[in-house]
C-alpha cells in the first residue's frame, strides 16, 4: 500500500472532511481559523494539492468547489502508523508497543484494556492461551 506523506495542515483538512462529509473552501477556512489563522487561500491551494495527491475529491456546486475526502480515517491511521513503525521503530511494531508500555502515561485502566484487547485479537488468530 502507498503510505501518503501528510502534513499537518493536510491531515487537519481531512480531519474537517471526516467530521462534515463535505466542505467547501470558505467552510474548512472557517473551521480552521481559529486554531491555524490561515488565509483562504493558503486552504484552496492545500485543498488543490490533496486533489492532486488523491487525498480529497472536489465536486461543483454552481460556482462552488465541494470537497470531500477521499481516503477513509481508519486507512490514513494506519498509513501513519505503517509510517511511523517504518521510521522510528525499523518496522517493527512489537517495538512502537514497547516503547508506548515503557515510555507511556498508561494508567492501570489503560493497561488492562490494553490486556482486553490482546485477548480478544488472540482469539481472532486462533490462539487461545
Amino acid at each position: 500500500m502507498v503510505r501518503p506523506r501528510l502534513g499537518d495542515l493536510q491531515l487537519a483538512i481531512l480531519e474537517v472532511l471526516w467530521e462534515r462529509g463535505e466542505s467547501t473552501v470558505a467552510d474548512v477556512h472557517a473551521a480552521l481559523l481559529v486554531d491555524r489563522g490561515l488565509a483562504t487561500t493558503t486552504i484552496a491551494t492545500m485543498l488543490r494539492k490533496m486533489e492532486e495527491k488523491h487525498l480529497v475529491a472536489q465536486r461543483r456546486d454552481g460556482r462552488v468547489l465541494v470537497y470531500r475526502a477521499r481516503m477513509e480515517r481508519d486507512a490514513v491511521h494506519r498509513s501513519l502508523v505503517g509510517d511511523l513503525v517504518e521510521r522510528l521503530f525499523a518496522g517493527d511494531p512489537k517495538a512502537l508497543v514497547h516503547h508506548l508500555i515503557d515510555e507511556g502515561d498508561l494508567d492501570v485502566a489503560a493497561i488492562d484494556e490494553l490486556k482486553r484487547r490482546i485477548a480478544r485479537r488472540r482469539k481472532e488468530v486462533g490462539d487461545v492461551r
